[in-house]
């Protein structure tokens, strides 16, 4: 029985308000499978953040968010159903590793960084959303640039009116006729035909671009080297300020060049950070992966001390603080934090109390089946059978995976994981990479365009390697 499965179609952006928890798990679901109870618990969380939006304001200031502790080992689906779950809801997510702030020094990484980055991500969302709305205006500012260079109009003559558009003196584009101002704007609408059509893209034009070449400065802190949140440009206008110069450059180069700057400047960037702001504040999602990493309590030297250190150093941005950043002042009271780890030589009850206190949910992640596998392989939206059909679908190969064939490569990442390390659903890109192998090297020069794996190919591929238990641990 042959499986085929094409590449799935783009989903739409669903809004917070339309989601029950139940729906949310359902949307989680086409990416991530099983782990129920973790779904239930960020379904919650979401859920009552949008049920705390809807009080009154002095009332919902007081209700915090129940941050979750995700206990499981890796390649389960952890990060996964954090990221999905900020996706669902166009919030501002990061993912950032607790135990990078023990890399540099005793401390390490100053904490506070996790929110400046999450501003920057939301800036750029807002942003993308900005130019979405503003990318017609743009190209239509920049093509009436464009042919001004191609077609200048003339500074009026003597008596007539200002508004008057005439040709200027000169060589003058091929079809141009005659000097009157119907004339003219013939031209004009048959060079903006051309531009459209792309017969004008090698023409050179010269225009006026800006230089961007200022300093950069950083500087060194005992929590590390961090940016600089000064914009020296505006510090120093008259010593930075808005230089151009003039460049040639091709039509096509020139026109992308425009519609970057229109884009620029029909873009309210006071308007981009409020909103940006907000949406952290109330919405943004912080994944602090590895917290298991930094459990531990003091024991009066070594490291444990700056285990220690790092988590009181997270405490307030999780309690509740307010960070300065190049866009303003941000508060954390109401961002959710979703930390997870694998438990595997510490506990949760490792974490300091006050920070414990912080994470009041936690679920506890399963390992993944051999059912879960084959689930993985077929069931999500961008499961891994549908990216490497859509991948050799571009060579032209049809690919195609009979059953059996998914059952043999469960089979083989399941007793891999167990007799090695288990790297979880990660171990499926390993067998799959190896099963497809010769197919993929092959594929542009390959003749043969309908291509079936069955399960005696999977077998033939990966016995040799799972049968030789150290080259299945190099390789696999």
């Amino acid at each position: 029985m042959a499986l085929y499965l094409p590449p799935a179609a783009e989903e739409e952006q669903v809004t917070l308000d339309e989601l029950t928890p139940r729906e949310i798990v359902q949307e989680l679901d086409k990416y991530v499978v099983g782990q129920h109870a973790a779904k239930r618990a960020v379904a919650i969380a979401l859920r009552n953040r949008m049920r705390r939006q809807k009080l009154a304001p002095e009332f919902a200031e007081e209700i915090m968010p129940k941050n979750i502790i995700m206990i499981g080992p890796t390649g389960v689906g952890k990060t996964e159903i954090a990221r999905r779950l900020a996706k669902l809801t166009n919030s501002p997510f990061l993912k950032v590793e607790a135990s990078k702030f023990t890399e540099v020094g005793y401390v390490g990484r100053d904490v506070e960084s996790m929110i400046r980055d999450l501003i920057e991500i939301a800036i750029d969302m807002v942003r993308g959303e900005k130019l979405e709305d503003v990318s017609g205006k743009a190209e239509l500012n920049a093509e009436e640039r464009i042919l001004d260079l191609l077609l200048p109009p003339a500074p009026p003559r003597p008596g007539e009116n200002a508004g008057s558009a005439w040709p200027a003196a000169g060589p003058q584009p091929a079809g141009y006729i005659g000097d009157s101002g119907d004339s003219y704007n013939r031209t004009r609408e048959k060079l903006r035909q051309q531009l459209r059509e792309g017969k004008l893209d090698e023409r050179m034009v010269e225009i006026e671009v800006r230089e961007k070449n200022f300093p950069a400065f950083e500087i060194i802190s005992n929590q590390g080297i961090e940016e600089m949140d000064i914009n020296v440009k505006d510090m120093l206008p008259n010593i930075f300020g808005q230089r151009t110069k003039k460049r040639k450059m091709k039509v096509s180069e020139a026109f992308d060049y425009l519609i970057q700057e229109e884009e620029q400047r029909l873009i309210d960037m006071d308007q981009v950070t409020r909103i940006a702001v907000g949406r952290v504040e109330n919405s943004g999602i912080v994944f602090l992966d590895e917290i298991d990493k930094i459990a531990g309590r003091e024991s009066g030297h070594g490291p444990d001390v700056s285990r220690e250190g790092v988590q009181r150093d997270i405490l307030p941005i999780v309690e509740g603080t307010t960070v300065n950043t190049r866009y303003g002042m941000v508060r954390t009271d109401h961002i959710l934090f979703i930390a997870a780890g694998a438990f595997h030589v510490s506990k949760p009850s490792d974490l300091i109390p006050e920070l414990q206190g912080r994470f009041p949910i936690r679920v506890e992640l399963q390992s993944l089946t051999m059912e879960d596998f084959i689930k993985i392989l077929t069931e999500p939206k961008s499961s891994l059978v549908k990216q490497y059909t859509a991948l050799l679908e571009t060579e032209g190969i049809k690919l195609e995976f009979t059953r059996e064939a998914l059952d043999e490569v469960a089979r083989f990442a399941f007793r891999v994981n167990e007799g090695t390390e288990n790297i979880g659903a990660r171990r499926l890109h390993t067998i799959m990479e190896r099963v497809l192998d010769e197919i993929s090297f092959d594929a542009p020069e390959r003749k043969e365009k309908q291509v079936t794996i069955d399960a005696t190919y999977v077998s033939q591929t990966l016995a040799d390697i799972v049968k030789d238990q150290d080259l299945s641990r190099y390789i696999l």
